[in-house]
C-alpha cells in the first residue's frame, strides 16, 4: 500500500498522474471516427477537391480512394446529382452555413434506389473562417421505405372505398398504386361479385371466369382486355394460381409457369416486350373469408423488382380495398334486391280508363344512397272515375321498399270501400301506426323503428270535372291550365302519416277538359345545391313548356327540374283531365212510389236505344228494375238514377240511406233476397259507396249484349 509522507514542516507530497495504458492521442482518436463512422464521409478543400474519404463513401459510389484524392467530385461522378452536391460545397465555403438534403436516388454501386440523408458542414479554423467542408452521407432506405409504405396505407384508408360502387373501389385501389408501388396494376372480380353475388367459399380451380373491373399504367397504354371484359384465365397463370391457393403469388416473368402461360395470350406476350415488364406479383382480394377477386401488381425494367417487403404492402393494401369492396358487394345484392322488389310493386302498366290521360316516370336515387320507397298509382274507381296517387316512404332499401309496397296495396284495397280523399290518409296514418309498432321490438334502436310516409291522393270525375284532393306532407300538385299558366294547388298540408295527429282534410277544385296535373315526390325538387323554392321554380318553367305528348312533358320535367346529383328517388306522374260530353251519360230524378219502376224502365230503354246499345237494353232493364226497387223499399229519398256510357255501360242508383247493401243466399222457399245476386251475376262489377246525402250503388256491363240466357233460366227455375 502506498502512503504519502511530510518531512518537518515542508508542503505535502503529491504521486505524479498516473497515464492510461494503450490510451490513443487525440487525432488517433479522430481518425478512427472518420475511417470507422457509419457515416459515408469525405471532406473537400477551399478547391472543392477531395482531401479525404472512408471507406464507406468508396463502397457507396464504388470508385477507390486514389481515383478520388485531389479531384473534384464532377472528374469522377459525372451527372446532375453529382453536379448539385459540388453546388452544395460552393455554398457550404461561401456561407459558412451547413447544408441537410434527402435524396432518392440510385448510386453507381446499388441496383435498387435508396434513401440518402447528405449533410454538408463547414470545417473551420480557431479564428472561425471555412477552410474546409465535410460531407456525410447516411442510408435511411429502410426508414424511408416504412414511412412510404405507413403513408400509403393511411391513404388507402381514406381514398379506397369512397363508393359503394364495386368497380369504383377497385379503380380507387390501382389509381393509388401506380406509379408508386407498381407499374401497372390489373383488378379483375368474379363475375358474380358485379351484381352482388356471394362466391362459395371453396377454392377457385380450373379455367377461372374473371370480369376486368379497373386498370392503371404508368405507361399509359393498356396491355390486356379493357375492364368490362370477361377472360378465361388458365391455372399457369399467377392470378389464377393466386385464386386457387388464396395465397399471394411472386413471380418473374421469366419464371417456366409465367412464360408457359404467356405463350397463350399473345396480348401479354407483346405487352411484357414492349413494357419490358419483370416482376408480377399477385394477390386476392379477400373479405370475410371469400376470396372475391385478385390483383395483379406488375413492375417493369426500370424499377426494382418485388419483394417480400413488398408482398407485405400488397396483402395490406389489397386487404383494405377487399373489405370495401364485400362492403360494395353487399349493397349492391340489398339495393338489387329492393329495385327488384320496388319495380315488382309498382306498376307494370297504367290501367284503361276515360278520365284522364297519363304517362309517370322513376328514377332510384344513387347507388350509394339506397332505394327508396316513392310509388304512383292510377286506379280506375266507379262512374268513370279515376284515383290518382303519389307517396314516398321515408328511408332507403328493401325495408322501405317493403313499406311501399304495403301502402300501395292499403290503398288499393281500401278504394274499393270509395272513401273521400281525407278519410283514406286517415286510414293510412292508422295504418302507418301500426306499421310502427310492429316494428318497435326493443331490439333495435327507437328512431330505426318508426316507419313514416307522405302521400297526395286525389280522385277525378270527368262528368263533374271536379277533382277532390288531400295531403299528408307531401309536396303539393302542380296544376298546368289549357291556357298555359302553372300553378301550385293550396291544400291543406296535413302531418305525414304514422304522426297520428290533426284529422285531414280534402279540397275540392274544378278543372277545365285538358288540364294537367303533375304528381311528384320530393326528391324531384329538392337537392342539397338549392333550396325547395328554386326546384319548384324549375318545374313549373318545364311543365310551362309545350309538348307533343305527355312522355315528352315528363322528359322535360326530369331533364330540368331533376338536380344534378339526387340525394332521394324521384318519381313523376303527369295526368291531362278529359271530360265526358253531355251526350254519355242521362240522370233521373224518382219519385220513392212502386209506380215509378216501370215508367224508369221505358226511360232506360230509350235512352239505350239512342245510344245505339239495344242489345243491352233488356239486362239494364232488369238491374235497374232491382236497385230502384229495392231502393224505395229499404231506403228513402231522394231516389237518383245515372247511366254512364263509357267503356261500359255504367248504372247508379242513389237514395238517402247510408246502409250498404250485401249479398246473401235466399232459401228455397223464400219470396226474396235474390234480387242483389241477380245483380251481380248480371254485371261485370257492382259494388256501392257512400256519398255525402246517403249511398250510390253502382254496376258495370259490357256495351254490346252478352247471352245471360242459361243465368235467368236459373232464376226463372226458382221463381
Amino acid at each position: 500500500m502506498d502512503a504519502h509522507t511530510s518531512s518537518g514542516g515542508g508542503e505535502e507530497e503529491t504521486d505524479p498522474p498516473v497515464a492510461m495504458a494503450g490510451a490513443a492521442d487525440d487525432a488517433g482518436f479522430l481518425d478512427l471516427a472518420f475511417t470507422q463512422s457509419g457515416f459515408a464521409m469525405s471532406i473537400h478543400d477551399s478547391d472543392l477537391r477531395i482531401v479525404r474519404v472512408n471507406d464507406l463513401m468508396c463502397r457507396r459510389i464504388n470508385v477507390s480512394e486514389d481515383e478520388l484524392r485531389g479531384r473534384l467530385l464532377t472528374d469522377v461522378l459525372p451527372g446532375p446529382f453529382w453536379r448539385l452536391m459540388e453546388q452544395h460545397v460552393r455554398h457550404v465555403l461561401d456561407t459558412g452555413e451547413s447544408v441537410h438534403e434527402e435524396y432518392y436516388r440510385r448510386v453507381p454501386s446499388q441496383t435498387r434506389e435508396r434513401n440518402w440523408s447528405v449533410f454538408l458542414f463547414p470545417l473551420k479554423d480557431e479564428e472561425g473562417r471555412t477552410q474546409a467542408v465535410g460531407v456525410g452521407l447516411l442510408d435511411r432506405t429502410e426508414q424511408y421505405r416504412a414511412r412510404q409504405r405507413l403513408t400509403m396505407l393511411s391513404e388507402a384508408s381514406a381514398r379506397i372505398g369512397t363508393t359503394l360502387d364495386v368497380t369504383r373501389t377497385a379503380q380507387e385501389l390501382a389509381d393509388l398504386v401506380v406509379p408508386r408501388f407498381a407499374d401497372l396494376i390489373l383488378v379483375d372480380m368474379l363475375e358474380g361479385v358485379l351484381v352482388g353475388d356471394e362466391p362459395g367459399p371453396g377454392p377457385l380451380t380450373g379455367r377461372i371466369a374473371l370480369r376486368s373491373v379497373a386498370y392503371r399504367a404508368a405507361f399509359g397504354t393498356e396491355p390486356e382486355a379493357r375492364p368490362g371484359g370477361l377472360d378465361l384465365r388458365p391455372e399457369p397463370w399467377p392470378p389464377a394460381r393466386c385464386l386457387a391457393t388464396g395465397k399471394a403469388v411472386l413471380m418473374s416473368v421469366d419464371d417456366p409457369e409465367v412464360v408457359e402461360a404467356t405463350s397463350r395470350n399473345p396480348a401479354w406476350a407483346e405487352a411484357i416486350d414492349r413494357y419490358r415488364l419483370r416482376s408480377v406479383l399477385s394477390v386476392p382480394i379477400r373479405a370475410r373469408g371469400v376470396t372475391l377477386g385478385v390483383a395483379a401488381f406488375v413492375r417493369g425494367e426500370a424499377a426494382e423488382p418485388f419483394e417480400q417487403d413488398d408482398v407485405l404492402l400488397g396483402e395490406e393494401l389489397t386487404a383494405r380495398a377487399a373489405v370495401s369492396i364485400d362492403n360494395a358487394r353487399r349493397y349492391t345484392r340489398e339495393r338489387t334486391t329492393a329495385l327488384a322488389l320496388q319495380r315488382s310493386l309498382l306498376p307494370h302498366g297504367l290501367p284503361e280508363q276515360s278520365a284522364v290521360e297519363a304517362a309517370t316516370r322513376y328514377l332510384p336515387a344513387r347507388s350509394n344512397l339506397g332505394v327508396g320507397g316513392d310509388w304512383f298509382d292510377v286506379i280506375p274507381l266507379s262512374s268513370a272515375r279515376v284515383a290518382l296517387v303519389v307517396g314516398d316512404v321515408v328511408g332507403h332499401g328493401i325495408r322501405a321498399s317493403a313499406t311501399m309496397g304495403r301502402l300501395r296495396t292499403a290503398v288499393r284495397t281500401l278504394v274499393d270501400v270509395d272513401p273521400s280523399p281525407d278519410e283514406l290518409l286517415t286510414r293510412l296514418d292508422d295504418l302507418v301506426s301500426r306499421f310502427s309498432a310492429e316494428e318497435a321490438t326493443g331490439d333495435h334502436d327507437e328512431a330505426e323503428d318508426q316507419v313514416g310516409a307522405t302521400c297526395l291522393y286525389a280522385v277525378y270525375d270527368p262528368i263533374s270535372r271536379r277533382c277532390t284532393l288531400a295531403r299528408a306532407g307531401h309536396p303539393p300538385p302542380a296544376l298546368l291550365t289549357p291556357e298555359g299558366s302553372v300553378d301550385f294547388l293550396d291544400l291543406p298540408v296535413g302531418l305525414p302519416l304514422g304522426v297520428g295527429a290533426l284529422p285531414y282534410e280534402s279540397t275540392e277544385v274544378e278543372l277545365p277538359e285538358g288540364s294537367i296535373l303533375a304528381f311528384y315526390t320530393d326528391g324531384l325538387v329538392e337537392s342539397r345545391d338549392h333550396d325547395p323554392d328554386t326546384g319548384l321554380e324549375r318545374l313549373r318553367q318545364a311543365l310551362s313548356r309545350r309538348s307533343a305528348s305527355l312522355d315528352e312533358t315528363c322528359d322535360g320535367v326530369f331533364k330540368a327540374a331533376l338536380p344534378d346529383f339526387p340525394v332521394d328517388d324521384a318519381a313523376l306522374l303527369i295526368a291531362r283531365t278529359n271530360a265526358l260530353s253531355e251526350d254519355q251519360y242521362a240522370s233521373w230524378e224518382l219519385p220513392a212510389t212502386p209506380a215509378v219502376v216501370a215508367e224508369t224502365r221505358d226511360q232506360v230503354s230509350e235512352r239505350l236505344a239512342r245510344w245505339g246499345l239495344d242489345e243491352a237494353a233488356y239486362v239494364t232493364e232488369l238491374i235497374v228494375s232491382e236497385l230502384v226497387t229495392n231502393a224505395i223499399r229499404y231506403a228513402s229519398g231522394p231516389i237518383q238514377l245515372r247511366l254512364i256510357r263509357d267503356r261500359t255501360l255504367i248504372c247508379e242508383v242513389s237514395d238517402g240511406s247510408s246502409t250498404a247493401p250485401h249479398l246473401r243466399r235466399a232459401r228455397l222457399l223464400d219470396e226474396g233476397g235474390r234480387g242483389l245476386l241477380l245483380v251481380a251475376q248480371l254485371t261485370q262489377r257492382w259494388g256501392t259507396r257512400q256519398t255525402p246525402r246517403g249511398k250510390t250503388i253502382w254496376t258495370e256491363q259490357p256495351l254490346t249484349g252478352a247471352d245471360f240466357s242459361g243465368i235467368l233460366d236459373q232464376f226463372d227455375d226458382l221463381e
